[in-house]
């Protein structure tokens, strides 16, 4: 075992950078998809239907999705090849920067036709940047920490995800208290953008001190060895597909539901709660702000609890949860009440945390080294196009064609169903050591919990002798 790979006080640093980061990338992705939900239905594509209009725009926020296994197989290359902290810091520049162009860009009253382009171009260098972050990001973080606690560690960087929703819909939240209707169509809805220079300044400074993995080292060190022996080993991309299949399959499936169910129950839900109830677009901002606060602060907690009981578990309590929960959740939206609607978006984003918790050490643990950038990114970003992409459009295309929850309820529990037959059939990947190959472990199961905490306890008596 690996427990001792890194220390406390330095494991703690390498979460904090790769939070920091990932939470950025996050707040200038899911910035757009509450910009689509609110204003760019209006600025960038107008409809006399605002459903229509509302509709194109989740189309181009569905092509940064498209995007997404693109960069994740380039930035899975060459973060196999040539380390995680590099491409980690490239792909917060690409994120950033779009995300800040974003924020100068023309409205189509402005140069017409051109506008709309320029955004969905925009959009699709966002969705290269984040395929290569997600596994850049959870990989350095698990590749870090130990066996023991590695579901808890790698969360963090899963936190990211709600920390950077947060951040974009209390950015948009504040705005919307404090500038009339009018002036946040005109002009304020750049700020956000604006925002996010500043952001990946911090980020950078921040990410930069990153030490590369050591795990990573160690097998780039003994490629190394073998290519100067002769030995040609094969494009990580082209070990995944052949070795490793079963595992991206799996990691698609364990993503489906979880993607599925997040993007319904914070983007799609700005749309149902401004259009379909026709509320004030603070209930859902302000709903989902607090939602995401709670959210932020209880995925390591699923992370931790992992790493006792074990990933699967504690990914069918969210996928089993948020089967039965779907219905639940529109029953209490359709109250118009903000105490409960905030009741029910919290309480979904808890069964969604379960599921995305314990699912960056899940994957993590899947692959082995020296394809596990691109596997774990592969695996997390095809996805990404087949459950979060479409999931805004098929429900709003669904209460566009029926005027009613039920239908979206339905899509929402079989997403999670997909994902809980999925979890079922896979290995318990708890307390495998990332440092050792499938084919140097025999391709054994990982240990029981006695096991690991054993041969855990072993390695801080080692290494305390040493």
């Amino acid at each position: 075992m690996s427990d001792t790979t890194t220390p406390r006080s330095g494991i703690s640093r390498i979460v904090a950078a790769s939070l920091i980061g990932t939470t950025i990338e996050w707040y200038d992705f899911f910035l757009y998809g509450s910009a689509a939900a609110l204003v760019f239905n209006t600025l960038f594509f107008p409809s006399a239907d605002p459903l229509v209009g509302t509709l194109i725009a989740f189309i181009t926020y569905a092509i940064g999705f498209a995007a997404r296994p693109l960069g994740g197989i380039v930035f899975g290359h060459y973060g196999d090849k040539i380390g995680r902290k590099k491409l980690l810091v490239v792909s917060l520049l690409m994120m950033g920067g779009a995300t800040f162009a974003m924020g100068l860009l023309p409205t189509y009253e402005t140069i017409g036709i051109g506008a709309p382009i320029l955004l969905t171009v925009l959009r699709l260098v966002q969705g290269f940047a984040l395929g290569g972050e997600w596994g850049g990001a959870v990989l350095i973080v698990s590749e870090h920490g130990g066996d023991r606690n590695r579901g808890f560690w790698a969360s963090w960087p899963q936190a990211g995800a709600p920390g950077g929703n947060l951040l974009a819909t209390g950015v948009l939240a504040l705005l919307a208290a404090f500038q009339s209707e009018s002036a946040f169509q005109s002009w304020g809805w750049r700020v956000p953008f604006l925002l996010s220079g500043l952001l990946v300044v911090i980020g950078l400074w921040i990410r930069v001190s990153v030490s590369e993995s050591p795990v990573f080292l160690a097998a780039q060190a003994k490629a190394e060895a073998a290519a100067a022996q002769g030995v040609q080993e094969k494009a990580p991309v082209v070990e995944v597909f052949r070795r490793s299949w079963r595992e991206v399959l799996s990691s698609i499936g364990t993503r489906f539901g979880e993607n599925i169910s997040y993007y319904i129950l914070t983007s799609f839900l700005l749309v149902y709660v401004t259009t379909h109830l026709e509320l004030p677009k603070s209930t859902a901002l302000n709903a989902v702000l607090i939602g995401s606060a709670v959210h932020f602060v209880t995925i390591p907690l699923w992370g931790a609890l992992s790493d006792r009981v074990g990933r699967r578990p504690v990914t069918l309590i969210g996928s089993v949860g948020m089967a039965v929960w779907a219905f639940v959740f529109f029953g209490l939206v359709d109250s118009g009440s903000f105490a409960v609607i905030t009741l029910a978006v919290t309480a979904g984003l808890l069964l969604h945390g379960a599921m995305y918790g314990p699912q960056a050490a899940f994957i993590s643990e899947m692959f082995d080294t020296k394809v596990r950038y691109s596997g774990a990114s592969m695996g997390s970003q095809l996805a990404s196009i087949l459950a979060g992409a479409l999931a805004p459009i098929i429900a709003v295309e669904l209460l566009k064609d029926y005027a009613s929850s039920t239908p979206i309820a339905v899509y929402l529990s079989a997403a999670a169903v997909v994902t809980t037959i999925t979890v079922a059939v896979t290995r318990e990947t708890r307390g495998r050591d990332l440092a050792r190959s499938r084919d140097d472990q025999g391709d054994a199961a990982p240990a029981t919990a006695d096991a690991d905490a054993e041969t855990g306890s072993d390695a801080v008596a080692a290494g305390d002798r040493a």
